[in-house]
């Protein structure tokens, strides 16, 4: 279930074939994602049945693709990027790389959750959380806030993942609301406290083997986790952050069409197919994904917490900017 943390050269890309309508076009619509394969692969194979259109995915992480596509320019082969945060697509649209996303599409879904200016869709959402494990950590002695993980008393209790993509819209929520002076401090507490893993899978993984007695991931991790292993089989808990705190960071999984396709119809197509009810209510049953689709009137999976209930605090996606201040932090910490 581990998703490459490497990027796949373009032409490695999975060709989905239709089983459905009479190809309208000889060329594949090519989609640089990050979001996991085994759900690419199915929303792919979907369209591919309902349209008729090839879908080539390369495959890889945000913050890289994002950088590949500003090297890329103009002479990218992309047709849309389908992404898990929020900054990489504000960074494209700072860059100027991306084309307005049709109105009828944007309307899909709650306008706060997409780009201020029409350049790209949000189509689905997931928590910020505390993964631990009860033999390790009681519920006395839980966080009341992120703030909390700097102070000396979470020495070797804590795990991260600094150098996963998700990390960096926390970093930048932290400075949103607290600042840049004491973002860099709680880093530099982090830096003393924490235990560093590669990646969120990892964290999450040792929190319930009891490696670590907490871990900050993404809701999905420990979910995905938890499947694999079964229900009555992983030894660790989730804790949501509450009260507008910024451990509670709602993050948003996006797409946008780039300005340099020269297959503007089909891209468009595209996104109106991820947020359409067909690819919204695959991603809500998904037992891979497990976020929350953000097309209304879609239910996600349910185990998760229902969407209602979080109290994540009032960032806007446009709010998180576009990581490259996270990224400068976290390497003057130290963790990166």
């Amino acid at each position: 279930m581990m998703k490459s943390r490497f990027l796949l050269a373009a032409a490695a890309g999975v060709v989905v074939l239709a089983s459905g309508p009479a190809f309208a076009q000889s060329v594949p619509l090519t989609v640089y994602s990050a979001q996991h394969p085994q759900v690419d692969a199915m929303l792919a194979a979907e369209f591919t049945k309902e349209t008729g259109i090839k879908v080539l995915l390369h495959e890889g992480e945000g913050p890289d693709i994002a950088n590949q596509l500003i090297q890329e320019g103009a002479d990218s082969p992309a047709d849309v990027f389908f992404t898990e945060n929020s900054p990489e697509l504000n960074l494209l649209d700072e860059k100027g790389l991306l084309a307005p996303v049709a109105t009828a599409t944007l309307a899909l879904v709650p306008a706060k959750y997409s780009a201020a200016d029409g350049n790209w869709l949000g189509l689905l959402a997931r928590e910020n959380v505390l993964a631990y494990n009860p033999a390790k950590l009681n519920d006395a002695e839980l966080p009341v806030s992120l703030l909390d993980f700097a102070k000396p008393q979470w020495k070797g209790k804590i795990g991260v993942a600094p150098s996963d993509g998700d990390f960096l819209p926390l970093v930048s929520a932290m400075t949103k609301l607290h600042g840049t002076e004491a973002t860099l401090a709680w880093l530099k507490g982090l830096k003393d406290n924490a235990k560093i893993y590669d990646d969120d899978e990892g964290v999450a993984a040792a929190v319930a083997h009891g490696d670590v007695a907490s871990g900050l991931i993404n809701n999905y991790y420990w979910y995905r986790l938890r499947t694999e292993l079964g229900a009555s089989k992983i030894d660790s808990k989730l804790y949501h952050f509450r009260n507008g705190d910024v451990g509670g960071l709602v993050n948003v999984s996006g797409a946008a069409v780039l300005k340099s396709s020269k297959n503007q119809a089909e891209a468009q197509k595209f996104l109106a197919f991820l947020a359409g009810p067909k690819a919204q209510e695959l991603l809500g049953k998904s037992e891979i994904d497990f976020e929350y689709p953000l097309r209304p009137g879609i239910a996600p999976n349910a185990q998760l917490t229902p969407f209602s209930e979080l109290q994540p605090p009032a960032i806007a996606p446009s709010d998180l900017g576009d990581d490259q201040e996270a990224g400068q932090l976290l390497q003057q910490a130290g963790l990166i």
